[in-house]
């Protein structure tokens, strides 16, 4: 059993960042404390000057496989995440095929097993029709994340639509539901609204074809169902000023039965973004005007909203409408960017985000948006307590060790050259962090450590005390 000692690092932890000392002992931390003088076989690591944080929680990507393994993979993705300080993610069900039956779902399960550098858990899906293969996992809910629905557009068979079916789930369903709210109808309804008016649509036009009438409706409706039954209620990536409205702060995270999501790029990008990075941040939910992103910040900081996360979703830059020798910004309209993809309605949703976020949210502590513990608070903890993670999200005696070693002076500048995703592009190239990350521990493995892997173990399945 492989022992390290972190000596006289800043640790950010549950509200407080203190000069520690962290030793951990094979998968788990052994001790937190001052001066700790370890013996045996053990590998010392100088802190001085750095910050360690508990891992990052990913309660939101899309890893692609199986079936979609062009754009991604389970292995390049989770690689992707841990050198971006990511330690742990669930996963969404709208692979190919769709997770839509419990075999299905461990299939996957399977394949995290022999390739995942980060601990993984894998979301049930839901369709009209699969009511009772979902309460199957009733029997599973200390093994499995929880149960998504997509109450909008989606794809394949997952769009759930039946008021039938989600009174079932929601009655019957002792699993935490998580939920992409957005409005079927009313997205129709802009659509041909806004299409009637114009001869192209861009990628301008999406937060006005996905608005925020849209989001608010469909989120209205899933905690109406919550609300009838008492369930366990996730809602995921809050992206409007008007939803809101509809979650509180005024009892502890642990004693919520209904919580709600952002992502880091609704709290980075704004539709003023369209017209530099066009469809690469095209997304759903859309990323909505400006007011938008100052309400989510500040629902963030008062609790309103639980947990960051980035829907990593990544797509071929060809998907997108770019060729492949892709230069500017904006794709073609005019069918000549060597894919003929340059339109609205094939420009496909979603931008590759999990090697990142981290990153991101230390961006904007240097812009005096949100203090480190918070940002630990929101990646780690409160992800821990909302879907009641067993021994992972803070930096504790007895818990798992995943911990991110940061430097907070080095920057870091996005190139084609470090992104590790399969898809080969980020929105954030040519953006330079002042961070890096440093280290990252999975489990009590080194698995990143300044650009050297070490691949020999893989992560391990969350578990849930539930």
């Amino acid at each position: 059993m492989q022992k390290y000692l972190f000596k006289n690092i800043q640790v950010v932890n549950e509200g407080k960042i203190k000069t520690l000392d962290v030793l951990t002992n094979g998968e788990r931390i052994e001790r937190v404390g001052n001066s700790i003088d370890a013996k045996g076989n053990l590998i010392e690591i100088n802190g001085e000057g750095k910050h360690l944080f508990p891992g990052v929680i990913d309660d939101q990507v899309h890893f692609r496989e199986p079936g979609l393994t062009h754009k991604a993979t389970i292995y390049t993705e989770s690689k992707a995440a841990v050198a971006g300080g990511v330690t742990s993610f669930m996963e969404m069900p709208n692979t190919i095929p769709n997770a839509l039956t419990v075999e299905l779902l461990e299939d996957k399960y399977k394949i995290a097993a022999q390739t995942s550098l980060a601990n993984y858990s894998f979301f049930m899906g839901t369709s009209n029709s699969n009511a009772d293969e979902v309460l199957k996992m009733n029997a599973h809910k200390k093994n499995v994340c929880g149960v998504k629905i997509f109450m909008g557009a989606s794809t394949g068979n997952m769009l759930v639509d039946s008021h039938t079916a989600l009174d079932k789930i929601f009655s019957e369903s002792e699993m935490l539901i998580a939920t992409h709210c957005e409005d079927e109808r009313i997205i129709k309804q802009n659509y041909e609204k806004i299409k009637k008016g114009k001869e192209i649509l861009t990628a301008a036009d999406h937060p006005l074809i996905r608005n925020e009438e849209a989001c608010y409706e469909s989120s209205l409706t899933a905690i109406q169902f919550a609300k009838k039954y008492n369930s366990r209620l996730h809602i995921l990536h809050i992206s409007t000023e008007k939803e809101l409205q509809l979650f509180g702060n005024m009892v502890p995270l642990k004693d919520k039965r209904i919580t709600a999501e952002v992502c880091v790029h609704h709290l980075h990008f704004t539709a003023d973004d369209y017209e530099q990075l066009g469809y690469k941040i095209k997304c759903n939910p859309a990323i909505k005007a400006p007011h938008n992103k100052e309400a989510l910040w500040k629902a963030l900081l008062d609790d309103r909203l639980d947990v960051i996360a980035t829907d990593h979703a990544p797509h071929l830059l060809s998907e997108k409408g770019y060729s492949n020798n892709f230069q500017s910004a904006a794709p073609s309209h005019s069918g000549k960017d060597g894919m003929g993809l340059g339109d609205y309605e094939h420009a496909h949703a979603g931008l590759p985000l999990v090697q990142h976020p981290l990153l991101m949210m230390l961006h904007h502590y240097r812009d005096g948006r949100i203090s480190l513990t918070k940002i630990a608070e929101k990646m780690s903890h409160a992800v821990a307590d909302c879907f009641e993670i067993e021994q992972r999200g803070y930096i504790r005696e007895g818990y798992f060790a995943d911990l991110v070693m940061v430097d907070m002076n080095k920057p870091h500048t996005v190139t084609k050259e470090n992104i590790l995703y399969k898809c080969g592009w980020s929105p954030l190239e040519n953006f330079t962090f002042n961070a890096s990350i440093e280290k990252t521990m999975v489990s009590g493995q080194l698995v990143y450590n300044n650009g050297v892997w070490n691949e020999s173990v893989k992560g391990k399945r969350l578990k849930f005390n539930r």
